[in-house]
């Protein structure tokens, strides 16, 4: 596994942190990382939607091939 460090974090902050760790019956870096996993998730959550989104919305359109247009760009 990957490890990482977060430096210059506020001393309020940590003790949030470690309070947040005691409630949920974790250690500060179990806390901590779940955070961070959660965090991280997210954001592929909401680009899932998104792309979602999008593929509904163009669903039955034909498109270009983009190969062939970046081509013709380049030859100009």
């Amino acid at each position: 596994m990957a490890q990482i460090l977060v430096r210059n974090l506020r001393p309020e902050t940590i003790e949030r942190l470690k309070a947040q760790a005691q409630e949920h019956g974790r250690s500060l870096q179990s806390e901590v990382q779940r955070i961070l996993e959660e965090a991280a998730g997210h954001r592929m959550e909401e680009a899932r939607k998104l792309a979602d989104r999008l593929r509904a919305r163009l669903a039955g359109r034909s498109h270009s091939d983009s190969a062939e247009l970046l081509a013709e760009d380049r030859a100009r």
